[in-house]
């Protein structure tokens, strides 16, 4: 496992951990974001199986500080979890850019799966409606009509270049 795929992992986690506290800082209801310890826990598990695997345990302990002070920092002011919120928001929007990217230039869908692309498009459509009913947050409605948006291209490109590539 590369440095770049732990870096790329990590960041992953901590735009979670950033949506998680976000909500519990402005205090919405615990079903608008249950999912996210779980999906938090399998991710710190995940990356202290690669990093003990990769014989990088003590870069785990780092991993786990950085984490922890992070936590804390996000709420010492307002601005700090609006800011890492919009962050987050952009990285999350970068990462569908660049699977794009790589769609377009190498014209071929290859292992990517318009089902799990189109299942990640649902979500944020469901999740833009529980949004509205629950918190009407801007910056989570943003963000999920955002990432709406980018998984439907995403599941789109994958099917043209799945069936452009039967057809040759």
């Amino acid at each position: 496992v590369s440095l770049g795929a732990v870096t790329l992992f990590c960041i992953s986690l901590f735009s979670f951990l950033v949506f998680l506290r976000y909500q519990i800082y402005y205090g919405y209801p615990l079903e608008t974001y249950l999912e996210y310890p779980i999906i938090i826990a399998q991710d710190v598990i995940l990356l202290f199986c690669i990093m003990h695997f990769s014989g990088k345990a003590k870069r785990a302990l780092f991993y786990a500080v950085v984490f922890w002070v992070g936590w804390y920092v996000l709420t010492l002011h307002k601005w700090i979890i609006d800011l890492a919120m919009n962050l987050c928001t952009f990285v999350s929007a970068a990462s569908k850019l660049v699977q794009l990217q790589h769609l377009w230039q190498t014209k071929d869908s290859g292992q990517a799966s318009a089902l799990t692309w189109g299942m990640s498009a649902y979500t944020c459509a469901a999740r833009i409606i529980t949004t509205v009913m629950t918190t009407n947050d801007l910056a989570v409605l943003i963000r999920f009509i955002i990432m709406l948006i980018l998984n439907i291209w995403v599941t789109a490109t994958i099917l043209h270049y799945s069936k452009t590539k039967k057809t040759d």
